[in-house]
């Protein structure tokens, strides 16, 4: 096969795939506007994928490719899965003539905002790492969107100086808080989009500015590289030692309990289990009792477990723990003892593992009846706003520079 053959074979077999992807995604109502259609349509994913990526992780539905990675393999950056690119795309709101702001560069994404906002729109993609934007402006020129968006190396908690104010902001890295510099150049009415670290548990908000404060319109779940720079925060680690030799590491996002040295040997002893009555069905995911556990379990955290451990298989899928005095509890699943799915409990180790079993599993009851299937609304306040507007019915969580508050009703 020549090489102009294989070119054009190339090409024919990308635009097949494209068509498919975006037929999946407007399926899955992950597309729901022309504009996105369209956008997705034209723009070739594949061209801001790094040299040698197949075709079908190109145009995978959730396939996310990285880009860059650090001396110890953590990735730095990377192409979204398309599915969470059209979800947040459509969370922005996007009108043709707007001005957008994305945060984390890649070249892609920014391909697909020029598109939506058009000619007489306006484009600003910026990042921490010099080395990433110059690709994405590379990108962005050898696909004809050069003249259409500008590139700029910049640390976007404080702003994006001499730019703005903008319509949309779209943030593509994990953000623990949200800058007030950010919120400054955002205009009244506008929307910013953004993964929102809370409690270790990410949500992916589209929030619209209302006055001194920020009210939700939607939410996807997501998971994203941490934001760098001034931005970033990072979590609290505190190493388990396991009986084989590994280690099961247990990670804080603020509020670190008392005394965790307690826990120190807790492993080597005898488990406890206690199970909720509350069931799932075969092949139903319930993210928001993670969400629920993030605000309401006292001693929440994540769990990583070393390859190895005895927990390594069992808090693989479902990462999520609690500490109560000198006990250590996680999230577990059994058969449902009745009829077909799962059943919610909670395996837990040493002298408080019970009460730590106990805690975890009045919340998955309470989930089950006050927050399960109903999607939680939040707001975002930031100092100085009017708190006394908060909903009654809110449940609130600091952050640097603000609240945020959840309502479940």
């Amino acid at each position: 096969m020549s090489h102009t053959t294989e070119t054009r074979f190339a090409g024919d077999r990308a635009a097949e795939l494209r068509a498919a992807l975006v037929d999946n995604l407007r399926a899955q109502h992950k597309i729901t506007s022309e504009l996105v259609e369209a956008a997705v349509r034209r723009v070739p994913r594949e061209a801001f994928m790094p040299a040698g990526t197949d075709l079908d992780v190109a145009y995978g539905f959730d396939s996310s490719v990285v880009t860059k990675r650090d001396e110890h393999g953590m990735a730095l950056s990377s192409v979204s899965a398309a599915y969470i690119q059209a979800r947040m795309l459509e969370q922005a709101e996007l009108s043709p003539g707007m001005t957008v702001l994305e945060v984390g560069s890649g070249g892609l994404n920014a391909a697909y905002l020029a598109e939506i906002v058009g000619p007489g729109g306006r484009v600003v993609s910026v990042d921490i790492d010099l080395e990433v934007t110059d690709r994405a402006a590379t990108l962005l020129e050898a696909n004809g969107y050069g003249s259409r968006v500008r590139a700029l190396v910049a640390d976007a908690e404080h702003g994006v100086p001499d730019e703005g104010p903008f319509d949309a902001i779209i943030v593509t890295v994990g953000a623990w808080d949200i800058a007030p510099a950010l919120l400054d150049q955002l205009r009244e009415g506008g929307v910013i989009v953004l993964p929102l670290i809370m409690n270790a548990v990410t949500r992916t908000i589209g929030f619209r500015r209302d006055g001194d404060h920020l009210v939700s319109r939607s939410v996807e779940v997501a998971g994203f590289v941490p934001m760098q720079g001034d931005g970033a925060h990072t979590d609290r680690v505190f190493l388990l030692p396991d009986a084989n030799g590994g280690h099961v590491r247990l990670l804080f996002d603020s509020e670190v309990p008392d005394h965790l040295d307690r826990l120190d040997g807790v492993l080597a002893g005898e488990r406890a289990e206690l199970w909720s009555g509350v069931t799932i069905g075969n092949g139903v995911s319930f993210p928001d009792l993670h969400l629920w556990f993030a605000w309401f379990l006292p001693g929440f955290c994540r769990i990583a477990a070393d390859e190895g451990t005895d927990l390594a298989a069992e808090c693989l899928w479902f990462p999520f723990g609690v500490v109560y005095g000198a006990g250590f509890a996680y999230l577990a699943l059994r058969s449902a003892p009745e009829g077909e799915g799962f059943e919610f409990g909670a395996r837990a180790f040493g002298p408080d593992g019970e009460r730590a079993a106990a805690a975890m599993v009045e919340q998955i009851r309470a989930w089950d009846r006050d927050g399960r299937d109903v999607e939680p609304r939040f707001g975002y306040w930031p100092a100085g706003s009017d708190h006394t507007r908060i909903p009654s019915d809110a449940a609130v969580m600091d952050k640097t520079h603000g609240l945020i508050s959840i309502s479940w009703s």
